[in-house]
Formats: structure tokens, C-alpha cells, sequence
């Protein structure tokens, strides 16, 4: 911070293990991709190229390497994994992440219809060579999984060689474990928490709402996915209490009743 004040929470230094924030990339310049380091990425933990915007990215090896130059863990989006697996060229997707230089991969099936089992398998097996992040939940809106299912699968991924589950809600932020109309499914996201640590989960939450929903429920160290490049710092404000949203959630109780509304 430029400058220091009292009651800020602390933020683990990088790299951290809580307190992520996942940035999407959906298909920046070279130039936005060094802007987007140059302001904000002090504050960014992991780089997703977005669906299969890698596909037509230029630069796209260059790229890479200036973000993990910078520190970010790069990896593709987990719609070009299915769109491999659909096509029966799972291995040579993995030929491919390793020809841009990746160490991390996501495995999803939100798109595509397979048996549990086999994901995790899929998931045993890359974990061997690569940091995986599994993502749960569906891109289909009006698909309904159980919080029983929910918490199944995150159990068996994790077990299976996930570092981190994600909570699927798409770039919209309508779908998993948002309501169509962007709200979060308290329910779900509560009985989640009840059996997997908070600190394996990175919570999809592209809209202001919905991050200031988990800042306020989980703290400032809840890991956060699909923000967009220049929401990272507005997000840091909202995780600091720099922000109207979040502005009274750290301060003590005296003050807050002082100068609350």
C-alpha cells in the first residue's frame, strides 16, 4: 500500500495458498497483458485464458512467459480441455500445454457429459506432471446439482490431485452457484462449507455483488476467480475495506457505532 492505516486486513504474501485471486484473460494484447502487470499484478495469483480464446491469441507463447516471468501461474480455460476430450485428443492436449511452457492445468466437464470417476481419473493422472484445478458445476443454465453432489465431487477431485476446486458460474455469473439472476445460492454455497475447506475452493464471482457477498461471509482471504483484468485492484479496495461495499467490515465494533448510518 501507498500509505498505512490501521484495521486494513492482512493479505498472505505470494505465493499464497488463501487469498487468490484468479484473473480471466479473454484474449488481451501484449500490450494489456503488460499494462495489466505493470498496475495490478502485485495483486494477481493466477492468469485463465479464457475458453479457447488461446486458439486465436498472437503472441500467445510470448505471452506466457511475460506472465510467469511476473510470477502468475498461467493455465487454458477448461472448455479447450473438453473441447480436446470431446474430440478424443486428450493427449494431445497435454502435448500442447506443454509446448507453451505450462505447469497448470484445469480440468472441467461443464460443458461435456462423463462419468465422475473418469474426471478423476483424468485428474490423477495430469496431476503427476502438472498443478490441477478442477472446476465443479455446470454452464448450463436450469441444471441443478445437489449440495450432496456438490460436496462429493469437490471431495473426490481434491482427493484425486486437485490443488484447488473451482465453483463454476461462468463469465455471466448466472449459472453453479449463482441464481440466473446473479444472486448467490446461499443454501448451496453454506452446506459446501460445511464440509470442504474454504481455503481449496476458488469461488467464481465476476460481478461486484457477488465478491462483496463472499468478502463479507468469508473474509478478506476468500480466493476469488474470473476477475476481469480491470476489476482487480477495485477488488483488492473491497478485500481491504477501501470500498463503500465492504467499508465497515473491518473496522472494530466502537467505531463501526459511531459512525455507521
Amino acid at each position: 500500500m501507498n500509505y498505512q492505516l490501521t484495521y486494513i486486513p492482512e493479505r498472505p504474501s505470494k505465493p499464497r495458498q488463501s487469498g487468490l485471486t484468479m484473473v480471466m484473460d479473454k484474449g488481451l494484447s501484449m500490450r494489456q497483458a503488460e499494462d495489466l502487470i505493470e498496475s495490478s499484478g502485485d495483486y494477481v495469483d493466477l492468469i485463465k485464458l479464457g475458453f479457447g480464446t488461446s486458439a486465436f491469441s498472437k503472441n500467445l507463447k510470448e505471452k506466457i512467459k511475460l506472465y510467469q516471468s511476473a510470477g502468475l501461474k498461467v493455465y487454458l480455460g477448461g472448455t479447450l480441455f473438453e473441447a480436446f476430450v470431446a474430440r478424443n485428443q486428450k493427449d494431445d492436449y497435454k502435448k500442447y500445454v506443454q509446448q507453451l511452457g505450462l505447469d497448470t492445468i484445469e480440468v472441467s466437464d461443464g460443458s461435456i457429459q462423463v462419468a465422475h470417476a473418469e474426471k478423476c481419473e483424468w485428474i490423477h493422472d495430469l496431476s503427476k506432471d502438472f498443478t490441477v484445478l478442477s472446476e465443479v458445476g455446470s454452464k448450463e443454465e436450469g441444471i441443478l446439482i445437489s449440495p450432496s453432489k456438490w460436496i462429493k465431487m469437490m471431495q473426490t477431485e481434491l482427493q484425486a490431485g486437485s490443488w484447488k476446486v473451482i465453483a463454476e458460474a461462468r463469465e455471466s455469473g448466472t449459472v453453479g452457484i449463482y441464481r440466473p439472476n446473479g444472486q448467490a445460492h446461499v443454501m448451496l454455497i453454506n452446506r459446501i462449507l460445511q464440509k470442504v475447506s474454504l481455503e481449496n475452493i476458488i469461488w467464481e464471482a465476476p460481478k461486484k455483488t457477488q465478491q462483496v457477498y463472499f468478502i463479507k461471509h468469508m473474509g478478506a482471504n476468500v480466493n476469488l476467480g474470473n476477475i476481469a483484468e480491470n476489476e482487480v485492484i477495485p477488488l483488492e479496495c473491497l478485500r481491504s475495506g477501501l470500498r463503500g461495499d465492504t467499508f465497515f467490515q473491518f473496522l472494530p465494533e466502537d467505531i463501526t457505532a459511531k459512525l455507521k448510518p
